[in-house]
């Protein structure tokens, strides 16, 4: 692959010159300034700055249903999605109703039976719940596109609350109420609500109508800000952009768990992390809590992981955070088992000839692969070639079933539907996003769609090939090259649609050697001012001088806190 193109964010200085003047330290406001802020209200992270609840559509009569069926004691089942930000939103819906005095329990589909949502078949297993047969669903993070399953249910004598923030296909089903920002019509400013946010959102309305019915009198009324470790959590891990009323989210529940408030499951899980809760960041729930969460519904049930993020019972938790990091570890096997087999095939096909390197479009399958993990694996391939890729596990049952992983330039669900048209009866069905889908082939279609697949690529494009684009926020400031700067930018919350800042300057490289059998420690020089670096996962020498993408941040050894600089890329200078 040809070296990433460099790009250095445009920077509007209006918007820079009335954030400091709002006293924005002058580094954070030029790198808000070319995320798109231009306010130092939408840095504002105290509660009154939240979108009020009353603009998201069908939410009064989402409270209003569920108020009715706290009154009169009915049953309520929460149906989850497998991924962390479906198991969040349970905990949080489980953890909020409970609070309001609902009669409540949660069923999660498994991945590998009845699918995503709320299919019929999961209305059946609803209707023998442990729990009884439920008067109400309240679906979390899934539902918009369950027409069939909504129907089933009605017919069931079960009413639903559809709760989700997907996308809505042609059809919205027959719910009693459906709270999705994405929904037509809804007028919510923030179209980037996680699911667990969605129902962060519907308990501060229950509350409200609650206690307009005066539910309350005599008794406390439930804090809900103490659910917002979780909602942070899910927000993270789901990667929905963090737009402010995100920010104000995400940061909330950050400064609860940097101050050791959060919910035992929570608090376990930054143990067996080994990381430290007083010094939590976004990081840590996307690269650290947030995998031990999802591996419990690529590998077994995600069930584990509500329960973890439910129970009060601090014991309890602990053992269920260390099965989740067995999981995780297992899940770390079979992915690293399968890209390595990936690899292999990649070089085995480069060795005849024959190769998709070559091509605009990246397929891959293995026999004996885990259809729970294909996702990662095509993420790593898209990360390493710079093309859309799938790759395909057997599901089973005669099919195949396949995750892609797509770059800006490529819409992979329009990609998909192209095969689709292109090829009838070839694939199954399909589904998904711009950067991300899934797919289900007959096991006889596989050669067949790998070359359907990068012909339809290069259709939509016009392009064989593409170039990976790095964007930075150019040079950093020798006067702002310090440690104090680097923990200011680790204080900050980012994440997607708001990343992490990247800067970008030219080093003499003074000193090299390799740690560890596979990263790179460096000692750099810039403007007379030396710098500790590493570059992990490099073993390859580097040149004299280098123009280097990296992070400034605080590198904490013996009690000593120094700067170090992490480098994500580099070039000859």
């Amino acid at each position: 692959m040809a070296e990433p193109k460099l790009i250095v964010r445009p920077v509007p200085q209006d918007a820079v010159q009335r954030l400091t003047t709002h006293g924005v330290h002058p580094l954070l406001a030029r790198l808000m300034a070319a995320r798109g802020v231009c306010d130092s209200a939408e840095l504002d992270t105290d509660w009154q700055g939240l979108i009020m609840p009353n603009q998201l559509s069908h939410i009064e009569q989402a409270s209003e249903a569920l108020a009715d069926a706290i009154e009169s004691h009915q049953k309520l089942l929460i149906v989850a999605d497998y991924d962390c930000d479906g198991a969040t939103a349970c905990a949080v819906g489980l953890r909020g109703l409970r609070a309001m005095g609902a009669r409540v329990d949660y069923l999660v589909p498994n991945r590998f039976e009845t699918g995503y949502g709320l299919s019929p078949e999961v209305v059946e297993l609803a209707t023998k719940h442990h729990a009884g047969k439920p008067d109400l669903i309240v679906t979390v993070d899934n539902g918009i596109a369950s027409v069939d399953g909504v129907i089933a249910a009605k017919e069931h004598g079960i009413d639903v609350i559809v709760t989700d923030h997907h996308l809505p296909g042609d059809r919205l089903p027959p719910a009693l109420a459906i709270v999705n920002p994405n929904q037509p019509g809804c007028g919510f400013p923030s179209k980037n609500l996680a699911g667990v946010g969605v129902m962060f959102y519907v308990l501060l309305a229950l509350r409200a109508t609650l206690r307009a019915r005066g539910y309350f009198e005599g008794k406390p009324e439930p804090r809900l800000d103490a659910l917002v470790d979780l909602v942070a959590l899910g927000t993270i891990a789901d990667v929905v952009k963090l737009d402010a009323n995100n920010r104000l989210l995400v940061t909330r529940g950050i400064q609860r768990i940097r101050a050791g408030q959060m919910q035992p499951g929570l608090r376990a899980l930054f143990a067996v992390c080994g990381r430290d809760p007083a010094q939590a960041s976004a990081f840590d729930f996307g690269f650290t809590i947030g995998p031990r969460i999802n591996a419990a519904g690529r590998l077994t049930d995600m069930s584990l992981g509500i329960e973890c993020l439910s129970t009060d019972d601090e014991q309890h938790a602990l053992e269920l955070a260390r099965e989740l990091d067995r999981i995780n570890q297992e899940r770390r096997q079979i992915e690293v088992t399968m890209r390595e087999q990936a690899m292999a095939s990649m070089d085995s096909l480069d060795s005849n000839d024959n190769t998709q390197t070559n091509q605009a479009a990246i397929c891959v399958y293995q026999p004996d692969w885990h259809q729970g993990v294909v996702g990662l694996v095509a993420s790593r391939l898209k990360e390493k070639f710079w093309r859309p890729v799938v790759a395909l596990a057997p599901a089973g049952d005669g099919t195949w079933r396949g995750s892609g992983r797509s770059i800006p330039d490529v819409h992979l669900r329009d990609v998909f539907d192209l095969v689709s048209k292109r090829n009838p009866g070839l694939v199954l069905k399909f589904g998904g996003h711009a950067m991300a889908a899934g797919l289900t082939l007959p096991e006889n279609g596989l050669e067949r769609f790998a070359q359907g697949f990068s012909e339809a690529v290069i259709e939509m494009t016009g392009k064989t090939e593409f170039s990976a684009r790095i964007e930075t926020d150019g040079s950093l400031e020798s006067g702002w090259a310090n440690v104090q700067t680097a923990t200011m930018l680790q204080e900050q919350v980012w994440g997607a649609g708001f990343p992490a800042p990247l800067f970008l300057d030219e080093f003499e490289v003074q000193n090299q050697r390799l740690v560890g059998g596979k990263h790179m420690k460096l000692s750099l020089l810039r403007e007379r001012q030396r710098f500790d670096a590493i570059w992990f996962n490099r073993d390859e020498p580097l040149p004299e001088r280098i123009l280097a993408v990296y992070r400034p941040t605080p590198n904490i050894w013996q009690s000593n806190i120094t700067l170090q600089l992490v480098i994500e890329t580099a070039q000859r200078a």
